[in-house]
């Protein structure tokens, strides 16, 4: 069995803190922070999820209103023991280059495109944490044979828990957290037959 290196483990006996993420030069990019465990992206990243990622991030980059920033894998800090990465992020923060994390009240929609490792954390584990955080919007992104779902939700604010908006499959109209008109089928990459 090999030994664990020095890194992984713990400064303290309650586990790792938000703050740890940012003194672990050595972990893999992308370790999120979830209960206070450490969470490793294991699988190579897709080529679907990762053109998805980019196209998304162009599309709101060039609808968003001059006040609000898209952000991609940035994580959030929610609280002391949960410092999640969505693939994107919206957020109303002033710009600055040396930022390695979002609070919440800073973020005003969290996107997670789903891939198998993650498919339980984003569609169970994430939707509460977001929603229990007071972020106002989410959306989780489906491959449905190649083919991007979004699956949208807005927090309830009185239950602090999201209500679906919609599923959309083709076009994506919503108003909020800003005007957004999407076509679906340009986001993500086209098989050749």
């Amino acid at each position: 069995m090999t030994a664990l290196p020095d890194w992984m483990r713990p400064p303290r006996a309650e586990g790792w803190f938000a703050e740890d993420l940012d003194r672990l030069p050595e972990a893999p990019r992308h370790t999120e922070l979830i209960d206070g465990a450490l969470v490793f992206r294991v699988s190579p990243q897709r080529l679907w999820h990762s053109r998805l990622v980019t196209m998304l991030t162009v599309a709101l980059i060039g609808q968003a209103p001059a006040d609000v920033r898209v952000a991609r894998e940035m994580t959030i800090k929610l609280d002391q023991r949960n410092r999640p990465e969505p693939d994107l992020l919206v957020t109303t923060a002033d710009f600055d280059g040396d930022r390695t994390w979002f609070a919440p009240d800073e973020v005003r929609l969290a996107i997670e495109v789903v891939s198998p490792e993650s498919a339980h954390r984003d569609r169970t584990v994430k939707l509460r944490k977001y929603a229990e955080a007071g972020i106002p919007y989410y959306w989780r992104i489906e491959d449905e044979d190649g083919a991007p779902v979004v699956h949208a939700y807005e927090l309830d604010e009185p239950t602090a828990a999201y209500a679906p908006v919609g599923i959309f499959r083709d076009t994506l109209r919503l108003r909020v957290p800003f005007e957004i008109n999407l076509d679906l089928q340009k986001l993500a990459p086209q098989r050749r037959d």
